[in-house]
């Protein structure tokens, strides 16, 4: 067996990873499918202009996948958070997406996302010590 060696990789080689794995899942998904990838990132400014809250996210295949949902502490309860999960929503829904998934811990809002219709599908314990870290899901059809 040859020697190799592993190292970190530069941002460049981090995207020829990425490409290639791409390509490689176009051959195994539908051909109507294979353009939908697109980030979609949202926030709302309170009235300093100062951004109060935001979400991230990614628009894949026939899902939207939520990567973070963050409200500034001073603007919690003003019900920031579920105008943007909603929006995300009338976003995925409109892209004719199937589910929205997301991730978060105990520490966080696992209790938030259920309101909004959201289903725990896998919970890891201990993650980081002492706190849980859930994966929900909400399907849309």
């Amino acid at each position: 067996m040859s020697e190799i060696n592993i190292d970190r990789s530069s941002p460049e080689e981090a995207l020829a990873v990425r490409t290639n794995l791409i390509q490689y899942n176009a051959q195994h998904i539908a051909e109507d499918l294979q353009q939908n990838y697109e980030e979609i990132n949202l926030h709302i400014k309170d009235k300093n202009g100062e951004i109060a809250g935001g979400i991230n996210s990614v628009f894949c295949w026939n899902w939207i996948e939520v990567d973070i949902l963050w409200v500034d502490d001073r603007s919690r309860g003003r019900g920031y958070g579920s105008r943007l999960l909603q929006e995300i929503e009338r976003i995925a829904r409109e892209k004719k997406c199937t589910f929205i998934k997301l991730n978060t811990f105990s520490f966080q809002a696992p209790l938030f996302y259920q309101k909004h219709g959201f289903q725990e599908i896998a919970r890891i314990d201990d993650a980081p010590r002492g706190h849980q870290h859930y994966y929900l899901i909400k399907h849309l059809v």
